[in-house]
């Protein structure tokens, strides 16, 4: 996967499957779960990097909604509720959009996930 070499591969299996059925999604829990969490934010901006596919230096809704795919091909698209809730924790300046300053913010932001 792309994240090889930043995250192991079994606590990405391990988050992904915790977040399988539709709504059961938490990105705090998820960023603490894959181990992105526990990383530096040099290695973070790279896992902004892979999920920012345009390349526009934002993370737009629509790359949220396929956010768990750039961990593991196949798995679920994010349903609308999930990305509008992942995109409002993570928009702290209101543009609609994440860069990655705020990502790496919102990954190291754990508020008490477990």
């Amino acid at each position: 996967m792309a994240f090889g070499g930043v995250l192991v591969e079994a606590n990405i299996t391990a988050a992904l499957d915790a977040c399988k059925d539709a709504g059961t999604f938490d990105h705090k829990k998820f960023f603490k779960s894959c181990g992105l969490h526990d990383k530096s934010a040099d290695d973070i901006k790279k896992a902004f990097a892979i999920i920012d596919q345009d390349k526009s230096g934002f993370i737009e809704e629509d790359e949220l909604k396929l956010f768990l795919q750039n961990f593991k091909s196949g798995a679920r698209v994010l349903n609308d509720t999930e990305t509008k809730a992942f995109l409002g924790a993570g928009d702290t300046d209101g543009d609609g959009k994440i860069g990655a300053d705020e990502f790496v913010v919102l990954v190291k932001t754990n508020n008490g996930a477990k």
